[in-house]
C-alpha cells in the first residue's frame, strides 16, 4: 500500500461513511417510487459497467494484454459483473451470489484496500469507485425490498464460492499467479494477517465467509420468522 494513503485516516473514514450512506439513501428513494427506483437501478448499473470497461481500456492502453496475470479472475471482478446483472434484472440467483460474496468481499476490500498507486491517481480512484458501487448497489436492492436472498441461499452461495475458488486455484497453480490471494497474502496490511500463515489463512477465510454470510442473512431470516406464523395459519384452514 502506498504511504500517501492512511489506513483509517480522514479520507478513508469518509469513504467508509459515504458508501453505506449512499446505499441507504438510494434504498429509501427506491421505496418511495418504483419509477425512480428503476431509474436509479439502471443509472447505477450503467455507471458500474462504464467504469469497469474504462478500466479495462486503461490497462490495455498502458500495459497491453497481460497473460496470465492481467485477467479479471479475482472475486471482486466476478461479483462486480454479477451485481451489474442483478441491478438490471433483479434475478434472484444472481442477486444472492452478488449479495453474500459482494458485500463480504468488496466490504473487506474497502476496509483494508490493497492499493498499488498513489491515493489521488486513477487506479486508486477506480478501486474505490468499483468496490464502493458494488456495496451501494447491493444495499440499495436489499434495503428497498427489490431483491432478497431466499431460504437456503447461504449454503448454496458458499458452495458456488468454493467451486469458483477451486477453479481459480487450479489456474494459479498452472500459471504461477495469485488470484484471490490463494497463494500469498496482499503486500499491505489486511484482515488475512489475523488468520495465520499460508495455507491456514485459507481455512480461516472459509470460517469467516460462513459467519459473514449468516450475518448478512439475519435481517431476512427475521422477516421470514415473522411471516411464518401467518402462512402456517393460512395453510391450516380447512
Amino acid at each position: 500500500m502506498n504511504l500517501d494513503f492512511q489506513l483509517f485516516g480522514p479520507a478513508h473514514l469518509l469513504i467508509l461513511a459515504v458508501v453505506p450512506g449512499a446505499g441507504a439513501a438510494l434504498a429509501k428513494a427506491c421505496r418511495r417510487s418504483s419509477r425512480a427506483g428503476r431509474r436509479f437501478r439502471f443509472g447505477l448499473g450503467s455507471l458500474m459497467a462504464l467504469n469497469e470497461l474504462a478500466w479495462y481500456a486503461y490497462r490495455l492502453h498502458s500495459e497491453g494484454f497481460q497473460f496470465p496475470g492481467g485477467l479479471p479472475l479475482n472475486l471482486c471482478d466476478l461479483t462486480l459483473w454479477l451485481t451489474i446483472a442483478a441491478v438490471f434484472t433483479l434475478h434472484p440467483w444472481t442477486f444472492e451470489i452478488a449479495y453474500f460474496v459482494g458485500l463480504s468481499g468488496s466490504g473487506m476490500a474497502l476496509l483494508t484496500p490493497d492499493l498499488w498507486a498513489p491515493f489521488l491517481s486513477y487506479p486508486t480512484l477506480y478501486f474505490f469507485l468499483a468496490h464502493g458501487t458494488v456495496v451501494v448497489a447491493l444495499l440499495m436492492l436489499a434495503g428497498s425490498g427489490l431483491a432478497a436472498p431466499r431460504p437456503g441461499s447461504v449454503w448454496k452461495v458458499f458452495g458456488v464460492l468454493n467451486a469458483y475458488a477451486t477453479a481459480v486455484g487450479i489456474f494459479n497453480v498452472a500459471f504461477k499467479t495469485n488470484y484471490m490471494y490463494l497463494c500469498r497474502k496482499p503486500a499491505g496490511p489486511s484482515l488475512l494477517d489475523l488468520l495465520g500463515p499460508w495455507p491456514l489463512y485459507i481455512v480461516g477465510c472459509e470460517v469467516v465467509a460462513v459467519i459473514m454470510f449468516w450475518l448478512l442473512w439475519l435481517p431476512f431470516r427475521s422477516r421470514d420468522e415473522v411471516a411464518t406464523p401467518k402462512s402456517t395459519i393460512k395453510n391450516a384452514r380447512p
